[in-house]
């Protein structure tokens, strides 16, 4: 979906390109001065058009370098013609020459100011296709790159990921055939500017204003003879018209837009943003200080903590201080899979930022380091800050021996589950195949008294594992084997028939893991009620948290994957 500022600009110019019926605000409105407001605004605001093309209204912007406009030669500007589907670069032969060559940006748009002006717009008609996709445009390759933008044809937009790991739209399309016969491209302002400023160049904007009533009783010939009227408003905005006795006028001009901000103001922000050196929020967190042991405040700023390299000359707590949280602190990023990818104690935000190294103590706390939380967004400090608490016990055994005893521990079950897939996907493991590797980042423990996590949790473990089986193989399978199955069995019973006559398991033994992951996630995919709350409370009361019945279970699958991995080989 394009911007809501292009959104915007598209009601605009569909209002003003509205011929009034009422003579007299005809008559005023094809005077032009309600397009000529909308140049004048659009130049101050963040969303630039740098091509438009409706029933009446024509705007096209090029780049054009500082030196050619200096001195600014109004008169050859004003003789400016063409259209982003000139070609940027043609075949050339002749002219003396022997031989073919391609020339690059060899249009002259009709004036020597102009000539070597470089488009941001293409315009492209793939001739002998019918319907929409006949038309397409595109972007300036070294402005894509230059921006690290890419096309996203179902945003209608050129994008990136912004430090949160939301689409930042920083071009926006829309073509005539979606709204209102109206072709909109428009540019996000800061990086524009950056480009100019980087270009030493300046963006000329054309604009052609023809306003008339069209009807099938108005039949329009040509202009009149009259001479046109020059309106030379600034050196940024001049403009020709000719009037045609109050029924129609041409409004042909040129405007000069800058970069609002000084180069070295542009240039210093883009190499703080490079260099991390920009200036930075930091939030406030309660937290374990172990060094001075006792229960503090304290700020992400690195001035307010300290390592161990410079402890000697200081009191503050380290940089490795534990702040907890309660667990629901994970939601957010469990319920995005798409922009959120939750391994081994990490959070990744696409495009973004990453968390790393927090873990879950025995009270079910969350708890990450200080020095950890500072390289979040301000923003994301802020949702983290929402969940602080004091805490209840210390960090986890496990972050414990990882992160300051430097021993191994044995990972969770989940972790060793997910091994035996990855491995499985690696050696091209028979009678199982991977349904999508995303697969791998959507399961995780749940971690919170919500229901719902928990359910999706063995959702997404059901597709990982359950539905990667292939039940065709399995049955090849055991039809060398000489072992009888009924056609309606799917793949945990089939599984069980195998491993029985290997000798994996006793006559009558079920995979019990597999089938309570299948089990839940039949039930909580069709039911809130009944059966599905019998195997919510059952949970609870042997397990008494949804994590350790989770846990518990993944031990199981992770025995019965053992089995079926040792029948398989």
């Amino acid at each position: 979906m394009p911007s809501y500022a292009h959104k915007k600009l598209i009601e605009r110019i569909a209002f003003l390109d509205k011929a009034p019926e009422d003579p007299d605000k005809f008559t005023t409105w094809i005077k032009a001065k309600g397009h000529l407001d909308l140049l004048r605004d659009n130049a101050k605001e963040d969303e630039q058009i740098i091509y438009s093309s409706g029933d009446y209204t024509f705007i096209h912007a090029v780049v054009v370098s500082e030196d050619k406009i200096s001195p600014l030669d109004k008169g050859d500007l004003l003789k400016w013609s063409g259209n982003p589907f000139n070609p940027c670069a043609s075949y050339t032969c002749g002219g003396g020459k022997e031989g073919v060559w391609v020339e690059s940006n060899y249009y002259s748009w009709g004036c020597k100011t102009l000539k070597g002006a470089q488009q941001l717009v293409f315009g492209r008609i793939f001739e002998g296709i019918k319907g929409k996709d006949r038309l397409f445009l595109e972007i300036l390759q070294e402005y894509a790159h230059v921006t690290e933008i890419y096309s996203r044809p179902e945003r209608h937009a050129y994008c990136r990921f912004d430090e949160n790991g939301d689409f930042d739209n920083i071009v926006s399309i829309t073509l005539e055939e979606a709204k209102e016969d109206l072709t909109l491209v428009s540019f996000k302002r800061e990086p524009l500017e950056q480009y100019l400023a980087a270009t030493n160049s300046v963006l000329v904007r054309m604009f052609d204003f023809k306003l008339l009533r069209r009807s099938k009783i108005f039949k329009f010939i040509d202009w009149p003879d009259d001479p046109e009227k020059l309106f030379d408003e600034s050196d940024d905005l001049f403009y020709r018209q000719k009037v045609d006795h109050g029924k129609k006028v041409y409004t042909r001009g040129v405007q000069i837009i800058r970069p609002i901000r000084p180069k070295a103001e542009i240039f210093s922000s883009m190499k703080a943003n490079w260099y991390g050196c920009q200036e930075r929020q930091y939030a406030e967190f309660i937290i374990f200080d172990w060094r001075n042991k006792c229960i503090t405040n304290i700020s992400t700023d690195p001035a307010a903590t300290t390592n161990y390299f410079g402890a000697d000359e200081n009191t503050l707590p380290f940089e490795l201080s534990p702040a907890f949280f309660r667990p629901d602190v994970l939601l957010k990023y469990k319920g995005d899979s798409d922009k959120y990818t939750i391994e081994r104690g990490n959070i990744y935000c696409r495009g973004g930022w990453m968390l790393r190294d927090f873990d879950v103590n025995e009270a079910g706390q969350v708890h990450v380091y200080i020095c950890d939380l500072r390289e979040l967004p301000f923003q994301e400090q802020l949702h983290w800050l929402s969940y602080n608490e004091k805490p209840k016990v210390g960090i986890s055994e496990r972050a414990l021996a990882n992160h300051f005893k430097n021993q191994w521990v044995v990972p969770d079950p989940l972790e060793t589950v997910l091994l035996f897939m990855k491995r499985w996907t690696r050696s091209g493991m028979k009678c199982w195949r991977i349904r999508d590797k995303v697969l791998f980042e959507r399961v995780s423990t749940p971690r919170t008294s919500s229901r719902d996590e928990w359910a999706n949790a063995f959702m997404n473990l059901s597709k990982l594992i359950i539905e990667g089986f292939q039940v065709r193989d399995i049955r090849e399978e055991l039809e060398g084997m000489n072992i009888t199955f009924d056609n309606s069995e799917k793949s945990i019973v089939l599984l069980e028939r195998f491993l029985i006559g290997h000798g994996k398991i006793e006559e009558g033994r079920k995979l019990e893991g597999l089938r309570t992951v299948q089990l839940i996630r039949s039930k909580f995919s069709h039911s809130i009620g009944g059966k599905a709350q019998d195997l919510t409370n059952n949970a609870l009361q042997e397990h008494g948290t949804y994590s350790a019945h989770f846990n518990s279970v993944c031990k199981t699958v992770e025995e019965e994957l053992k089995l079926i991995e040792e029948a398989f080989s």
